[in-house]
């Protein structure tokens, strides 16, 4: 489909014609020589004497090629383009951080897959948080990994790719062997600082106690409350443990109830797979349509062609000129 954007400028096509039969037709005064005997002189050159002024005329190439360049540039300002069919752009309107716990204590082979398979506390995170990524199709997702110390992975971003190649790639201890749970909270929340998004959901995975952060977890959730931050805890760790194995079932759940998010407990891979289903249906996403139509200039097109046209007539009137003096 060809349209205008600004089809408004076609009104100035008769403005020629109008200044043409409105205005007052431009005058020039030359200079002339008297000569006596004029009427000899006149008789003898074959040309009858005339008094008033002279009025230029145009021949029918001039005026119509005059009247098509005219239209032709006021075509090319209209703007006329090519429209495109609708395209649509599926966007969703929240963004999301993983903060997943890889201290000392994710070694432990305690986890039970669906085959009946003991396997590492990390390595059945690993498996079940790539599957949930991958389902996260239009959302913008960061991870943060924490340990004695809290790393930002990979910022918000829609390269889910990148985000699951990144789970894959971590291992136990990559941050330390301690708990860093609130100082992980902490740069989730500055993480959301580059987001615009007014839903913002943070999943924190630990299995143990918090015992190195700089900002206490509680805190942590009240700044994320203030932020519009909703937090959803997951414990993976045994809540009969000692020191920095016990996973702390009660702060966890402080920090989720605080932030308006729930807290949630998975024993083996089939109940984390169960947990991050409960998490979409608390948060079911909000998705945000775009469409818009690819528009493709064609200004060129007319622009172009008047440019020929008055080319092509300028060369007939100087042939024309030229045979005329030849003559």
């Amino acid at each position: 489909m060809i349209s205008l954007s600004l089809p408004w400028l076609l009104l100035v096509l008769p403005m020629p014609w109008l200044v043409w039969r409105l205005a007052p037709p431009h005058r020039e005064t030359v200079q002339a020589f008297r000569i006596p005997f004029f009427r000899q002189v006149a008789q003898a050159s074959a040309q009858e004497p005339r008094p008033g002024s002279v009025i230029l005329s145009r021949s029918r190439l001039q005026m119509g090629t005059a009247i098509a360049v005219w239209v032709l540039l006021v075509i090319a300002l209209a703007g006329p383009e090519r429209v495109g069919a609708p395209i649509e752009i599926t966007k969703s309107a929240r963004d999301m951080v993983l903060a997943i716990d890889i201290s000392g204590s994710m070694d432990e082979v305690d986890f039970v897959s669906a085959e009946g398979q003991r396997l590492q506390r990390l390595a059945a995170v690993q498996g079940v948080v790539s599957d949930f990524v991958a389902e996260r199709d239009g959302d913008r997702v960061a991870l943060i990994v924490f340990g004695t110390q809290a790393y930002l992975q990979a910022p918000l971003t829609e390269d889910l790719q990148t985000i699951t190649d990144l789970i894959a790639q971590t291992a136990v201890g990559m941050a330390g062997p301690h708990t860093a749970l609130g100082d992980a909270i902490g740069l989730s929340i500055r993480t959301f600082e580059a987001s615009d998004i007014e839903e913002r959901v943070l999943i924190v995975l630990s299995d143990g106690a918090d015992t190195n952060s700089l900002m206490s977890p509680i805190n942590a959730a009240e700044i994320a409350r203030r932020e519009n931050v909703q937090i959803y805890t997951i414990a993976v760790g045994d809540p009969e443990g000692e020191g920095e194995n016990r996973v702390d079932l009660a702060t966890l759940k402080e920090i989720a109830r605080r932030s308006g998010g729930e807290a949630f407990f998975a024993g083996d891979v089939d109940g984390l797979s169960q947990v991050y289903d409960r998490i979409d249906e608390l948060n079911p996403r909000d998705v945000e349509t775009l469409s818009y139509r690819p528009r493709r200039s064609l200004a060129y097109l007319p622009m172009g062609l008047a440019a020929l046209l008055a080319t092509l007539s300028i060369l007939v009137l100087h042939v024309q000129s030229r045979r005329g003096e030849a003559a």
